[in-house]
């Protein structure tokens, strides 16, 4: 059995929520180094992006779409919003708001881009790009699946 650099033993990770979640901390760990010199967060950057692609949204789309349960994703908008990267618009019902990224926003997306792009090609070469291209299919294909109503 192989061991970490602090001679724990590695165990294989036999549960998807636990295996899944693993991966996901320590690739975001990769992106928020990544963007720390611009001082952003993955999570935050992702949300960013999102909107960039498509533009205003309401909550319940945007919770949806970034998979974020919306008291989550209300707290990370407070904090776009401060920094004045997203802004909340009334919509076409007096109840319902959209969020739009400013063009300061958009232009935080740009300013991450060189780093989101480096990190994509370290992954790339430390996978293979066949088994990149596997495990991002087959990503997907675990959301959907967990998103599948009983």
């Amino acid at each position: 059995m192989a061991t970490t650099k602090r001679g724990i033993a590695k165990q294989e990770c036999l549960c998807a929520c636990t295996c899944l979640r693993k991966a996901a901390r320590a690739v975001t760990q990769l992106y928020d180094e990544a963007f720390r010199p611009l001082g952003y967060r993955a999570t935050q950057v992702g949300i960013l992006t999102a909107l960039a692609q498509t533009g205003p949204v309401t909550l319940s789309a945007l919770a949806e779409q970034t998979v974020t349960d919306r008291t989550t994703l209300t707290r990370n908008l407070r904090l776009l919003e401060r920094k004045g990267l997203v802004r909340a618009e009334a919509g076409a019902d007096r109840r319902e708001r959209r969020i739009g990224v400013t063009a300061h926003g958009r232009d935080v997306v740009k300013a991450a881009y060189p780093a989101w792009s480096a990190v994509q090609r370290r992954m790339i070469v430390r996978l293979g790009k066949a088994q990149f291209t596997r495990m991002m299919q087959d990503l997907s294909k675990m959301v959907a699946a967990a998103r599948v109503c009983c």
